[in-house]
């Protein structure tokens, strides 16, 4: 690991609060190297396994609870089991969720905001935030078919 992207992570770390540890520093190098990327703890963990990174599962699920509170990445739970994570980057964006092979694909719609907007209007409320996910089959599972 690179001394200066090392430091790019401390750094990112101190900003929120959060002491510079080898698994933080890491896990939080797996995420900017898969920026888009919505990655369960298993998944990091596998990851990192395949990079010869050794980090306790436990540690992982830790981790990443400690980033979702100081607002470095966003938990999101599109079925009852698995939570996954994605770096905060402080741009609105929806998703759709395949049931086959769980791939997450973002997007953003201008006229489904504007829609959103005034439904809370005609019913005399101020939208302030919003979650949208459209459970789809994706392009690659429909051409298994």
């Amino acid at each position: 690991m690179s001394p200066l992207i090392m430091q790019y992570e401390t750094d990112e770390l101190k900003k929120v609060g959060l002491k510079a540890t080898l698994p933080r520093i890491h896990v939080l190098q797996l995420l900017l190297s898969n920026e888009g990327e919505h990655m369960s703890a298993e998944v990091v963990y596998r990851k990192l396994h395949e990079l010869g990174i050794d980090v306790n599962l436990a540690t992982i699920y830790r981790v990443l609870t400690q980033f979702e509170e100081a607002g470095l990445v966003m938990r999101h739970q599109f079925d009852a089991t698995t939570s996954v994570f994605e770096l905060e980057r402080h741009d609105h964006h929806d998703h759709m969720v395949c049931v086959r092979c769980q791939r997450v694909i973002e997007y953003v719609n201008p006229k489904i905001e504007a829609l959103q907007e005034s439904i809370a209007n005609e019913h005399g409320c101020q939208m302030v935030d919003h979650t949208h996910v459209i459970y789809v089959i994706c392009r690659e599972c429909l051409a298994k078919q």
